[in-house]
């Protein structure tokens, strides 16, 4: 009789480099045979204990289903035979050459390996439970060829490891778990093989995922999708090599996988071995470590993020909006950027990340602060091409002195570096990036004013334009007068006002405002009626775009005293208005870095405004109305910060502004005496206060709306019945500072 010795895994023992190989046992009724060539047996590669050769096993020699009702046996299942177990369980299953397993919502608890594997063997486990005192399944390996094992919904637990996997064999597992249970046991441990897992979990007494050689060419293949791997006293995978020689790993960690290690290290790589980590749509947490010697490349891709140290890592990729986040300084032998990120670590936390090359299209995340002179750094040793762009983190602190810091340096090439979002912001000036030969430089000497300081200065500057734009049109209300004869009544208007400012106010922003008025008056028991007192009071939101994101809010409410008194023989009149306002003011800044900042404050305002003038009746309906109109508000100051540290001043805000104009219209009569008035207007405006002054960290501006421009007008007064009166009026001026590119308000009034 003729008996073969055929390699498969040597038990996994603290000491692994000792356990290089193992045997694997023949059939049990070999045993003596076994027992008489135990010296050669122990001189080949991969070798078995003989707990394993021992063990008492039931031959299954036909295609064979087993359940409940079985007794509590091991199994043999020779070479072309099926073994089906449906709710059974066993001890130890031995799959020789080309056997098959089947195990459905079954168990196996075993003194030895749980389910020891030759090559061309193949098992499927679902739903059910291995309980191993050694090994929970040993996928092994013949001149067969390598087997193959599926796990589905199954558990397995031994206190020397989880699985073992040969050479050009193959382990999946879908929603299971492989843990190793005893001191220096590992989850997993390989050569050249396969192992693939699917939202499953491997768990190490101590790594992982241990990776050792066995004298094969070829790499070992590690596939987690949606999967963790756990190193309880150890890393998450490790690829040791050995004896045999250094080994070789392709690991590829997609779809929300985690690693962890307690020593944090995700990836540990010795003995002068090579492993590749490809991370894809995972956020992982933890070091790559290679020992002098070996080596280890990662690639980021499909939005990944990695957070630790990375040592002695050759090559990293950065693709598809992935990112590394640095938590200390840290050097890479060659990186290429292809859409992702480097972020050095968190804002005051300054790194220095040093690489023998660049190459690719990226971004860098840095800050840097010019009161200390410390900043992030990027040291490129060697060549560096592509187009890469800076983001350095914005501040509302004003930096302390002038000059420059430098962020870049490289030993050569064409590389060109830019700031993503601009200049950065630092304080009230945002601050450019110059390049000289192979160094980068954030220049001091070379500002503009910052987001922040926009947006301060122009709700500063606000103020006065929406106080004016409440007024709307005085002319509005005059033409109702002159339709009702001056009686009691009340009155409702909505408006709204768009302004562009100019930059050679201090800042450029529009402003979009739109509100409501309400008021009521009655005549005053003088002047023969001609007199009428009334109140009002209403609301308005005007909102502001600075562009490239910045914003800015104010909600202002008012109450207002008016008188007016009209001489209807003579034709003149004259138009008062007192008004108190409550802004509340908000403002929303994007910064450089792409962040935000905000800030909030309220200020009180009072202003008055009168016009004097004359209607004169002219032929066929026609009049004419030259007027001149007076105004002054006074808008409260305020100290206020933004939420990034900005600390803004601002001075008491005055106007004086004087306007002279006419307007032209015609009285037409409808049936039941009704009128329609439509008319023009044409103004000429000046405006006199041009010192309101801004401080921002102490740096002064001014703000400026001094200057003349041109108002155009129209609109239509309506008597719709004996009591109730319409208009609407447009407006549109242009000028030296200020523009309204459009004005309107529609009125209602009512007299009783």
């Amino acid at each position: 009789m003729l008996t073969l010795a055929f390699p498969v895994f040597a038990k996994v023992v603290p000491e692994l480099e000792s356990h290089e190989s193992f045997n694997m046992k023949s059939t049990i009724f070999q045993l003596r045979f076994y027992r008489s060539v135990a010296c050669c047996v122990a001189a080949l590669p991969l070798g078995l204990s003989s707990g394993s050769l021992l063990a008492a096993q039931q031959i299954i020699e036909r295609d064979t289903i087993i359940d409940g009702s079985n007794p509590l046996v091991g199994y043999q299942v020779l070479g072309g035979v099926k073994l089906t177990g449906n709710g059974a369980t066993t001890q130890q299953i031995f799959l020789r050459e080309g056997g098959a397993l089947e195990l459905n919502g079954s168990s196996i608890v075993a003194a030895d390996d749980g389910v020891l594997m030759e090559g061309g063997a193949q098992a499927i486990i679902n739903g059910s439970t291995i309980a191993s005192e050694d090994r929970g399944v040993v996928v092994g390996r013949s001149s067969a060829g390598g087997s193959a094992a599926w796990l589905s919904g199954s558990s397995v637990t031994g206190k020397n490891g989880g699985a073992a996997i040969a050479s050009t064999s193959a382990l999946h597992l879908n929603g299971s778990t492989l843990q190793g249970t005893g001191p220096g046991s590992a989850g997993v441990r390989m050569f050249n093989g396969w192992l693939e897992a699917q939202g499953s979990q491997v768990i190490g007494a101590q790594e992982g995922i241990l990776v050792n050689a066995d004298g094969t060419t070829g790499q070992a293949r590690i596939d987690l999708d949606g999967s963790q791997v756990v190193g309880q006293d150890g890393a998450a995978i490790v690829v040791a090599g050995g004896r045999q020689g250094a080994a070789a790993a392709k690991i590829t960690v997609s779809n929300g996988s985690q690693l962890s290690g307690s020593n944090g290290k995700l990836l540990e790589v010795r003995n002068q071995s090579e492993a590749e980590l490809i991370v894809e749509n995972s956020h992982l947490q933890g070091n790559v470590w290679a020992e002098e010697g070996s080596s280890a490349a990662v690639m980021l891709d499909k939005q990944a993020t990695l957070t630790g140290q990375r040592e002695n890592v050759g090559k990293l990729t950065i693709g598809n909006q992935s990112r590394w986040n640095m938590v200390g300084d840290a050097s890479v032998g060659d990186l290429t950027l292809d859409g992702g990120t480097v972020q050095f670590g968190q804002p005051a936390a300054y790194y220095r990340l040093t690489l023998n090359s660049l190459q690719g299209s990226g971004f860098f995340e840095m800050d840097a602060d010019f009161s200390s002179g410390q900043t992030d750094f990027l040291d490129i040793t060697g060549n560096a091409s592509g187009n890469h762009g800076l983001l350095i983190g914005s501040s509302g602190a004003e930096p302390q002195q002038a000059g420059e810091l430098q962020v870049v340096h490289t030993g050569g090439g064409d590389a060109s570096f830019s700031l993503v979002n601009g200049p950065v912001d630092l304080g009230a000036f945002s601050y450019e990036l110059i390049q000289r030969g192979n160094d980068c430089y954030l220049d001091g000497s070379r500002k503009i004013i910052s987001p922040g300081t926009r947006s301060v200065l122009a709700l500063f500057n606000t103020a006065p334009t929406v106080w004016y734009g409440e007024l709307t049109s005085l002319r509005s209300r005059m033409g109702e007068l002159r339709l009702d004869d001056g009686k009691a009544g009340g009155w409702m208007r909505t408006y709204g006002n768009k302004y562009d400012v100019a930059a050679s106010s201090g800042v450029a922003y529009k402003q979009t405002q739109q509100g409501f008025s309400l008021g009521v008056d009655a005549p005053l028991p003088v002047g023969d009626g001609q007199w009428l007192l009334g109140v009002l009071a209403g609301h308005s939101r005007s909102d502001l775009d600075l562009s490239g994101g910045t914003s800015g809010e104010i909600d202002s409410y008012y109450l207002g005293l008016y008188s007016t008194w009209l001489d209807r023989s003579s034709g003149y009149y004259f138009d008062g208005v007192a008004k108190l306002n409550r802004f509340d003011n908000d403002s929303k800044i994007a910064l450089s870095d792409g962040t935000r900042a905000k800030g909030h404050y309220s200020n009180n305002g009072v202003g008055l405004s009168a016009e004097f003038g004359r209607h004169v009746e002219l032929a066929q309906g026609y009049f004419i109305e030259p007027f001149t109109q007076w105004s002054a508000a006074y808008i409260q100051g305020k100290d206020y910060h933004l939420d990034n540290g900005l600390q803004a001043q601002g001075d008491d805000v005055r106007s004086v502004l004087g306007k002279a104009g006419a307007t032209f219209g015609r009285n037409f009569q409808v049936q039941d005496g009704r009128v329609i008035q439509p008319y023009l207007r044409a103004a000429y405006v000046h405006e006199f206060i041009n010192n309101n002054d801004v401080k921002v960290n102490q740096n002064r501006f001014s703000n400026d709306l001094s200057g003349s421009r041109l108002e155009l007008g129209a609109g239509l007064s309506v008597a719709v019945a004996e009591r109730l009166q319409m208009h609407v009026d447009l407006d549109h001026s242009r000028g030296e500072h200020v523009d309204q590119p459009w004005g309107v308000n529609l009125g209602v009034r009512y007299s009783w």
